[in-house]
């Protein structure tokens, strides 16, 4: 599903079902430590009903299964949501997921012990998601939103790769990352109360193709490019690498989280 916003990439269409096998495979990298900082908070573990928007391929769901939450993951994608099945099914684990976007989510009211949005809380239109997740949640349910990103000022790799996407992509919104809280809308505090928020240094492991992978796999190069600018991409990145990286390496990032009440 090809999709156009004005606060994001100066309006560029993009599509994350063109990446969803690339996103699959290479975009399930986060650390022990960031799942540890979830469940360490009581959140998404056992007796919990748990909704995942935003879910993608399903990765946060199919990480934290293992902590007993039931869980239900959501994403506008029909093909992320295909990948997520997938993956989940070959685990042999019993996730519920839907292709729906956000903003039409009709869960019944107290549905929900936790919501998370992890990576995606900048797409939604805040003003009508948030009534609906806190009408789903259970009274003092919690929202719980995160989010990765690598250091392109500090990581030579990160940033060397960051300049490449933009030489493409010259309007991605997604570069020029630094270290500050999840940004919470106003509206949010209508319907919830800032309970928590952290913000860590993580780093994490790549080689040379799960690196390539992992950027392909970027709303600013594999879910907009065309297939003749992704083709001149893919080789000019294989190409810096060579030049750049050892065969295996870490990548500086950054997690935030922020756990919000519902009032």
């Amino acid at each position: 599903m090809e999709i156009t916003d004005s606060r994001i990439d100066g309006g560029k269409a993009f599509d994350w079902g063109r990446v969803s096998e690339e996103y699959a495979k290479y975009r399930d990298i986060y650390p022990e430590e960031f799942y540890r900082k979830i469940v360490d908070r009581g959140l998404c573990t056992k007796g919990q009903e748990v909704l995942d928007i935003g879910t993608g391929t399903g990765v946060l769901p199919r990480n934290l299964y293992r902590f007993g939450a039931k869980w239900t993951g959501t994403d506008i994608s029909p093909e992320q949501i295909a990948a997520a099945k997938t993956l989940a099914n070959a685990s042999g684990q019993r996730i519920s997921f839907l292709a729906v976007p956000a903003e039409e989510l009709s869960f019944p009211e107290e549905s929900f012990d936790v919501v998370t949005a992890c990576q995606c809380f900048w797409y939604f239109d805040h003003a009508r998601v948030l009534p609906k997740l806190a009408a789903m949640l259970k009274p003092g349910g919690r929202l719980l939103v995160l989010y990765m990103a690598w250091l392109p000022f500090e990581d030579e790799i990160a940033g060397k790769s960051e300049e490449l996407v933009l030489k493409y992509s010259p309007n991605w919104s997604g570069a020029g990352e630094t270290r500050h809280p999840i940004e919470i809308p106003d509206v949010a505090y209508q319907y919830f109360q800032m309970e928590d928020h952290e913000e860590y240094d993580l780093m994490v492991p790549f080689t040379k193709e799960s690196w390539h992978g992992r950027m392909k796999a970027c709303r600013g190069v594999g879910a907009s490019l065309s297939e003749e600018e992704l083709a001149r991409w893919d080789a000019e990145h294989r190409a810096l690498l060579e030049e750049i990286a050892p065969e295996k390496f870490n990548v500086l990032h950054y997690a935030a989280l922020a756990v919000l009440k519902k009032k």
